[in-house]
């Protein structure tokens, strides 16, 4: 299926690679203005190369989403810059592994309050458009976890917040989704340093995926802009599994 995001305007907090990437990519080649954020510029300026490779554009700043004035100061200059907002993606995570101090506030900064504060500052722009919000939740928030206690932790938080946000949307016409992705393979993320550095762990998590394989960031991204679509006029509050099964088994 071809979407069609002509003359809308899209933010991506936390897309310079991975999902986030994905979704960008996937946005601006469906015709949306587009505008991404991420900590580094390096990558950055790899996204704005390949859009401008494909005769395409979009908006990239730096900003550390886990900080407060920084994140509200690039959300105003991207909808200064795109002119208004239709479409937000909360995509950004500090992955907290570790049980401690670093691994619960690095989580609480970046995936709960991130989400939380680019809301808080986008609903203005979105009320006037009808607009959406999708959060990027994980697999992880549904069932307990020892590896990576925080990182499920919060995410579940994300999970229940993107409920209380949409039902308290839903009169100004602003329909809010989550997206709980399984485990996803890309070049230089997670699971790729994992296949080449603990494959036990790699081959144990394939294993448990009843077709056999992880997902790509593309699957992820197809399912983002279904949820931006008019197709998905009628969900708000929802948070999407995909994960080919993983968590049936």
């Amino acid at each position: 299926m071809t979407f069609n995001f002509h003359g809308r305007r899209v933010i991506v907090a936390g897309g310079s690679k991975g999902i986030g990437r994905a979704i960008a990519l996937g946005f601006v080649r469906a015709g949306a203005s587009v505008s991404v954020c991420a900590r580094g510029q390096a990558p950055l300026n790899a996204l704005a190369e390949e859009v401008a490779g494909e005769g395409l554009a979009l908006h990239a700043l730096p900003c550390d989403i886990g900080n407060k004035a920084a994140l509200e100061t690039y959300l105003q200059s991207a909808m200064g810059e795109l002119g208004g907002l239709d479409v937000l993606v909360n995509c950004a995570s500090a992955f907290g592994r570790e049980d401690n101090e670093e691994g619960w506030l690095s989580s609480v900064e970046v995936d709960l309050m991130g989400t939380v504060r680019a809301g808080h500052t986008c609903l203005p722009a979105l009320k006037e458009t009808g607009g959406t919000i999708i959060n990027i939740a994980s697999i992880a928030a549904l069932h307990a976890s020892t590896r990576t206690a925080p990182y499920a932790a919060i995410k579940a938080a994300v999970a229940h917040y993107t409920g209380s946000l949409a039902v308290a949307m839903a009169p100004h016409k602003v329909r809010v989704n989550g997206i709980a992705p399984g485990s996803i393979e890309f070049p230089g993320g997670v699971w790729d340093q994992a296949r080449q550095h603990n494959p036990e762990l790699y081959e144990r998590i394939r294993g448990g995926i009843p077709f056999g394989r992880l997902g790509t960031p593309e699957e992820v991204a197809d399912v983002a802009l279904f949820l931006a679509s008019d197709l998905a006029r009628w969900m708000t509050g929802q948070t999407l599994v995909v994960d080919g099964g993983q968590v049936l088994s």
